[in-house]
């Protein structure tokens, strides 16, 4: 009788065990975010001075007030609220900068969203002006469909529409509704 009450005893704790053990989830990811609300950033960096490096030579130097992290979200982005500079140097060092008054980072489509007085200023001096701007970062392509103004040599073009590689070489304006040409 005692031997059959304790095979009952550990029938009932293997019962529970098993049980116990399947039961449990892996649920690592949400004590991970414990505390963190989803509309939240995971992160806030100020006074960031970025450098991107190649082969030990400075191709981008990325300057902002302000930095969001959201990369706890399914879609994750670095949003910049107070804008940003950046500077591209090319292979003979020659710098482009590139100002806006926001800009969003997408991390797994490598796309950047600059908004608000976006200016990009070539090495050779050529000006782009437009309230919004994509770049591709795998392209290396920028373009909107938004209004813009291109400053290149004695001409100023207006338009409705931006399409350029990331050196300028093929810059087109799309949808003319402007043309002036300037004086020296």
């Amino acid at each position: 009788m005692r031997l059959n009450r304790i095979y009952n005893i550990i029938n009932i704790v293997t019962v529970f065990a098993v049980t116990m053990f399947f039961s449990c989830i892996d649920n690592y990811k949400q004590v991970q975010n414990l505390g963190i609300s989803e509309n939240e950033p995971i992160g806030v960096a100020e006074n960031i001075n970025l450098k991107h490096t190649d082969s030990g030579r400075v191709t981008a130097n990325l300057l902002s007030a302000k930095m969001f992290d959201y990369s706890n979200r399914d879609f994750p982005y670095n949003e910049f609220t107070d804008g940003v500079i950046l500077y591209l140097f090319d292979d003979e060092n020659k710098k482009s900068t590139v100002i806006s008054d926001y800009a969003i980072v997408y991390d797994k489509t490598d796309l950047i969203d600059l908004q608000g007085n976006v200016k990009i200023i070539t090495q050779t001096n050529d000006t782009l002006f437009a309230e919004q701007l994509y770049y591709d970062q795998k392209k290396e392509w920028l373009y909107t469909n938004k209004p813009v103004t291109f400053r290149t040599g004695f001409d100023l073009i207006h338009g409705n529409g931006f399409d350029s590689n990331s050196k300028f070489t093929n810059a087109e304006v799309l949808e003319v509704t402007g043309m002036i040409t300037l004086d020296e």
